[in-house]
């Protein structure tokens, strides 16, 4: 049973974003087409940024825009977005990262004139929510998760990676949330997103175009490469296995996958993706069972084999053992 929330709070005005994911540029030829190539431009930030994003060199990323059926997805520098537009506006889901803004709206003024009026979060990392604030500002409506906001709201360490992310400013936080599923019917078609038990974060939506047999699965499917885990709000591996039996049952030969990261999947990509997680879960859960460290994991190169497929991401494979151990030690 959906329950919706409004919030509307007045907090102290922190914007965060610190989170650079790996973002691939190829698309399966037989279901996408190029939209438009941007011209190289210099990006206006027009929002906060810490220091360990404003090292990096944003000016010369181009946000690709490619038609999938009657929708857009988006690329640039962090999590795949999708837009689908109509007569209710532009819906959005996720948002990159606060200084690619700019960029993402000249994007979708190319295809369109309206404005983007609903945002939807698949959870609350930064490379997902780091444009909220600035898209807000311009009347977007934000939807997510309850976790959401809850997240958003407290600092994080990422160990794993090495980052330490504030709070997000009150601006950037959603304005509707729902603890459960929720439907949204928008520019003349039904839009479905459902919560799944911790898995990627405690906030991860899976949201579903039936019309268009299209599934965004947000950071709880990276195409082709080892997944982050946010372990410390009860993201693990096992819970990313479970998630995407859910995903899967939404499947036919035909449906079409929008990753967290990575290129446009299909259902066998994503059963490729599960079948690695199962198999990284089983060797580290053997080597728990044996007393074996973390660093025995580490030593015993525990991954090796899988390193050529799926460890050429932005996480290597002691990193991902990292992970996968922690969520199993924390069960």
């Amino acid at each position: 049973m959906t329950k919706i929330k409004f919030k509307f709070n007045s907090l102290l005005i922190i914007f965060s974003i610190a989170i650079l994911l790996f973002c691939t540029q190829s698309v399966l030829a037989h279901i996408i087409i190029p939209f438009d190539k941007q011209e190289n431009s210099s990006t206006k930030v027009i929002s906060a940024v810490p220091a360990i994003i404003a090292q990096k060199n944003l000016d010369n990323v181009k946000i690709e825009v490619y038609a999938v059926k009657n929708l857009y997805m988006l690329k640039g520098e962090g999590g795949n977005m999708l837009a689908y537009v109509g007569n209710d506006g532009i819906i959005l889901i996720d948002s990159q990262l606060p200084s690619l803004s700019e960029k993402i709206t000249e994007a979708m003024a190319k295809i369109t004139r309206q404005p983007i009026r609903y945002l939807i979060n698949t959870h609350y990392h930064f490379d997902h929510t780091g444009g909220n604030e600035n898209f807000a500002k311009n009347g977007a409506m934000i939807i997510a998760h309850d976790n959401v906001i809850k997240q958003m709201k407290v600092p994080h360490t990422y160990e794993v990676l090495g980052m330490n992310i504030p709070v997000s400013s009150n601006q950037a936080l959603p304005r509707i949330t729902f603890n459960d599923q929720t439907s949204l019917n928008l520019n003349d078609n039904p839009i479905n997103a459902f919560h799944v038990p911790p898995a990627h974060t405690d906030g991860d939506i899976v949201i579903h175009f039936p019309q268009q047999n299209l599934i965004h699965t947000g950071d709880l499917f990276f195409n082709g490469m080892y997944p982050f885990i946010d372990t410390g709000v009860g993201g693990s591996v096992q819970g990313m296995i479970k998630a995407i039996d859910k995903i899967l049952l939404l499947c036919d030969d035909q449906s079409i996958i929008i990753p967290g990261h990575g290129e446009i999947a299909s259902p066998k990509d994503l059963m490729a993706f599960q079948d690695m997680l199962k198999t990284v879960n089983e060797r580290v859960k053997e080597g728990i069972t044996k007393n074996m460290t973390l660093s025995d994991l580490i030593e015993a190169k525990t991954l090796a084999d899988l390193d050529e497929t799926w460890g050429k991401g932005f996480l290597n494979s002691n990193q991902f053992l990292t992970i996968a151990y922690n969520g199993l030690s924390q069960k």
